[in-house]
This record gives C-alpha cells, sequence and structure tokens, in this order.
C-alpha cells in the first residue's frame, strides 16, 4: 500500500472537495488525513492517501489534471512507529512579529518535533488586543516533556500554554 502525501493550493470554488474526493474514491483509495483551509480566496491543504501500488500512477496523473490546481505528490510507506510521546498544546498570547519563530525554536531545542500546527489571529473580546492562538501537536521524549513547558511558559509573561495528552 502507498500512502501520497499532496499538497494543494487552488482558487477556491465549490465542489472541489468532492471532486478530489471522487477521484480517490474511483482509483480504490482510502483518505487517511487531512488538514484543508480557506484562506483569501484560496483553498489550500495537505492530504494522506492510501492506494495500492497498482492504482497509485493513475490517481496521481487523475488528481494532476484538476483544473487550476496546484499540487506536489510525494509517495510515502506508512510510518506507525512512535517511541515518544505526542502532547497537544494551545498557546495564546499577544500577537507579535516572529512568534511561530520562537515557538517552534522553543521546541527544537528541546528536542520535540513539531507534528501539527493550527494557528490564527484574533482580537481579544474586551480590549480589543491582537492575539495570537494556536493548537499545537508535538512529538518529545517522554522525560523531557515538562521541561519543554516549561521552556514555552518562560518564553514571554503573556504566552499561556494548556497542554493536553
Amino acid at each position: 500500500m502507498n500512502h501520497l502525501i499532496i499538497s494543494f493550493i487552488s482558487p477556491d470554488r465549490l465542489g472541489l472537495v468532492d471532486t478530489l474526493s471522487n477521484v480517490v474514491r474511483q482509483h480504490q483509495g482510502n483518505w487517511q488525513k487531512s488538514s484543508l483551509h480557506h484562506l483569501s480566496g484560496y483553498f489550500a491543504g495537505v492530504i494522506e492517501i492510501a492506494v495500492s501500488a497498482e492504482q497509485s500512477a493513475s490517481l496521481i496523473d487523475k488528481i494532476q489534471s484538476i483544473k487550476d490546481f496546484k499540487c506536489q505528490i510525494e509517495t510515502a510507506s506508512a510510518n506507525h512507529s512512535n517511541t515518544h510521546a505526542n502532547i497537544v498544546i494551545e498557546l495564546t498570547a499577544n500577537d507579535r512579529s516572529g512568534i511561530v519563530q520562537e515557538i517552534s525554536s522553543v521546541i527544537h531545542s528541546q528536542g520535540g518535533n513539531l507534528m501539527k500546527l493550527v494557528s490564527s489571529h484574533d482580537s481579544a473580546p474586551h480590549s480589543g488586543q491582537e492575539l495570537f492562538k494556536a493548537k499545537a501537536t508535538i512529538s518529545v521524549a517522554e522525560n523531557s516533556v515538562d521541561k519543554l513547558i516549561d521552556a514555552l511558559e518562560s518564553l514571554a509573561d503573556d504566552l499561556i500554554v494548556d497542554i493536553s495528552r
């Protein structure tokens, strides 16, 4: 079984996910994971599809032929080994330039691997202050979790870190 990792961007239009999912179904593929987003008039995302080796090339050709659909497709093998803890953190802080770099640098320096990051830019309800909000999944050695959290919390006085496992 091949795992296709598809990253794409397309002008947003009705039925785009239906078109993609129909192509996957026609090739007996299985939609494994995805992260899809509407961003400033575009639709962008990343999808993991499991498909038989016999159907891979045909599925790739069909996806690449979708009108106005720019994509990059990589073939990977499934990775089921995980010797680290996966933690999910939610971050809230006053927005500022460089905040993602600061957070990612701390995660890296503590031996963590950023597996997923979803961020947004919002206004605080009462003050109107611009806020950075993010939800991150991090893979980190079990004995390094507390040290990673401490390092994130020490980034700034206004950074709130909520943790779940």
